[in-house]
């Protein structure tokens, strides 16, 4: 039995990454489509990840940021929870 989301028909999972430390608004655009919140020195981005080689990427360029990983959730793509405060950690890195 598999206890991770399963991904849409088009392939896309969702993620939610959070980092520790800000990033600034304008680092955004460079994470095609994903959305950055920020908060009490903490950085969450979610959004869609077409397949394992572009999470890699996602991975490595937040890794040359130099930013801290603190944790990467596979999450449903309507997930309306309490992670909208990026210092509520659910799986650690």
């Amino acid at each position: 039995m598999s206890t991770t989301p399963a991904s849409r028909p088009d392939g896309l999972r969702w993620y939610e990454i959070r980092l520790q430390g800000r990033l600034d608004p304008r680092w955004s655009a460079r994470f095609d489509g994903m959305t950055l919140t920020t908060g009490d020195g903490c950085t969450l981005l979610r959004g869609a990840v077409v397949d394992q080689a572009a999470l890699h990427g996602l991975l490595h360029q937040l890794r040359d940021i130099g930013l801290p990983l603190v944790s990467v959730t596979q999450v449903e793509a309507d997930a309306r929870r309490s992670s909208d405060n990026p210092t509520s950690r659910t799986t650690g890195a």
